[in-house]
């Protein structure tokens, strides 16, 4: 095996549910549109305009979320308006602010999933 390459770790059966749920929340576009949808619902192209992002990408980031049954869509004629299908999704998401603002930088510098900025390059 590849020494670089990194191995999907082995989830038991009674975390697998949670790893994925987290691991289909761990795209900024998907919180950014989820962080969207919590003010109501919205359409394919409403998302495109707010984040500045293809169509294509925003459907698929939205399928991705659909499939995890975090997000609904509801069809009005030849367009599709999407919600959160869970509202305990707010709650997670709030819950994970108040986290990353106890933890202060230390989640955003982890070396293995923090975001590189100029000083930690």
């Amino acid at each position: 095996m590849n020494e670089g390459a990194r191995v999907a770790p082995r989830c038991s059966d009674d975390l697998a549910p949670a790893a994925a749920l987290f691991r289909g929340l761990a795209d900024p576009t998907r919180l950014a549109i989820l962080r969207r949808l919590a003010d109501g619902e919205l359409r394919v192209v409403d998302l495109t305009g707010e984040l500045g992002l293809a169509q294509s990408t925003v459907s698929a980031h939205l399928a991705c979320l659909r499939d995890c049954g975090l997000v609904a869509g509801r069809p009005e004629g030849r367009q599709m308006f999407y919600a959160l299908a869970r509202p305990e999704l707010l709650d997670l998401l709030r819950a994970a602010e108040h986290l990353l603002a106890a933890t202060g930088e230390a989640v955003a510098l982890c070396p293995a999933y923090g975001c590189a900025t100029e000083d930690n390059r």
